[in-house]
């Protein structure tokens, strides 16, 4: 089986793989997201530039030192009435945001990009998921933030936690919610580098 590499930081992709009983490696890569986000306003070509970017850094750091590595890439951004929504730096950012999505629908979107260490193809596609939140008071949003769930997280809220007390509605991908569109990626394993994640 080829060793997979999760060029991400984060916990919650690191937990579906984990759920799923998938081994895997993290891989930190350090991107200045900014230089981006200033040069893209579509949302989609946003998340993909940013995730094929992760993917080659990754595969810069590791330089084919190994044979049979697939890396997989991501990033993920809120999107409401076409602006970009990133992460809250602090608790006044967090309550404005979920005030924002409060009694509303909101697109989470995660680009992925896919790679085979020794090979330059990289696939590159994203997914989409709809979130609709139940009304939240403004005592309500400040309990929720309390749990500090926000932190590092695109649209300041955890699915797999508190946050599922006020998702009312989600059409898509429910673990693109979390981080990752884990059917969309065990497809393009299967069809681009013949692996498949069944067999881990």
């Amino acid at each position: 089986m080829k060793k997979i590499i999760l060029a991400s930081k984060s916990k919650d992709r690191s937990e579906l793989f984990t759920r799923l009983n998938i081994p895997f490696e993290t891989l930190k890569t350090q991107i200045n997201e900014k230089d981006y986000k200033n040069h893209y306003s579509d949302p989609i070509e946003l998340v993909k530039e940013l995730a094929k970017l992760k993917a080659l850094k990754a595969k810069e750091i590791l330089k084919s030192k190994e044979k049979g590595v697939i890396i997989i890439a991501a990033d993920t951004i809120v999107e409401l009435n076409g602006k970009i929504i990133g992460k809250a730096r602090n608790e006044e950012e967090a309550f404005h945001t979920l005030k924002n999505l409060t009694n509303r629908s909101h697109n989470l979107i995660t680009g992925i990009a896919i790679s085979e260490i020794n090979d330059s193809k990289v696939i590159v596609d994203y997914d989409m998921t709809n979130v609709t939140f139940l009304y939240l008071s403004d005592d309500e949003i400040w309990e929720y933030i309390k749990t500090e769930e926000w932190k590092g997280r695109a649209g300041c809220y955890s699915i797999r936690d508190r946050a599922s007390l006020f998702i009312k509605e989600i059409r898509g991908s429910p673990s693109n919610v979390i981080g990752l569109p884990m059917e969309k990626i065990f497809r393009i394993l299967k069809s681009e580098f013949n692996v498949s994640l069944l067999d881990y």
